[in-house]
């Protein structure tokens, strides 16, 4: 398999707390790797070193073989990473399409180049009938949705998904689930953190799962959801 991503013993202190310790992982072309963990393991800060917003401690991050540690967040996206946030914080007062048509800048210098990524990005996400909807008006389950399509509109080779299936119903639990499964179809690798169990059994590939910062275990789901480490840390018992 070709790594895509690779976090080579990288660390991130913040004075004298340790975020994320010695993590050492690949994520491979064409793959959903999934992030799992309980909160303040570290697995939000882990996007924060990929993507720029946090130059690690110590160690490296390579994207296709090229360090990007220390790379500002919009040169590692221009490269082709991009992310959702967990706390999704849109532009209020524009609608969706322009939300959108921001993040095709990355990519063009034309309106009209822009504005067709993003009509392509909005009929992808299934969200046509919120277009021209001001983005602070959208209710949740549509501002989840809108981030995908922001992060789809820089046309990314890797997406990493910060929880965005959180407060949904379960019906737009389902309609996201075959959104990223459409995303991954299209040909993006995906890396996800997610809590909700019977999301990320089954749509990942492999699970990683991290306490404290370090990771405890790697697997397939079914090898992950079984290891006594990460039951005790995370899962419990039913």
């Amino acid at each position: 398999m070709t790594a895509l991503l690779t976090l080579n013993d990288v660390t991130k202190r913040f004075g004298g707390l340790q975020a994320v310790g010695h993590m050492t992982f690949s994520l491979n072309k064409g793959e959903i790797l999934g992030l799992i963990g309980p909160n303040g393991a570290g697995k939000t800060t882990i996007f924060n070193l990929i993507n720029g917003f946090y130059p690690p401690t110590g160690g490296s991050i390579l994207f296709k073989e090229r360090r990007i540690d220390g790379l500002k967040p919009h040169t590692v996206c221009h490269l082709g990473l991009a992310r959702t946030f967990q706390v999704v914080k849109p532009l209020a007062r524009l609608s969706v399409l322009d939300n959108v048509m921001v993040s095709a800048f990355s990519r063009t210098n034309r309106r009209d180049e822009a504005e067709k990524t993003a009509l392509e990005a909005t009929a992808f996400t299934e969200m046509d009938a919120w277009r021209d909807v001001k983005a602070g008006s959208l209710p949740l389950g549509m501002r989840k949705r809108l981030e995908m399509a922001r992060a789809l509109a820089t046309k990314p080779e890797v997406l990493l998904l910060d929880e965005n299936f959180a407060g949904l119903n379960p019906t737009e639990v389902e309609s996201t689930i075959e959104i990223v499964k459409k995303i991954h179809a299209s040909g993006v690798t995906i890396l996800i953190i997610e809590h909700i169990m019977r999301v990320i059994m089954s749509i990942s590939h492999r699970i990683i799962c991290i306490n404290y910062g370090e990771k405890i275990a790697e697997g397939t789901p079914r090898e992950v959801a079984e290891n006594q480490q990460v039951i005790d840390a995370y899962l419990g018992v039913a």
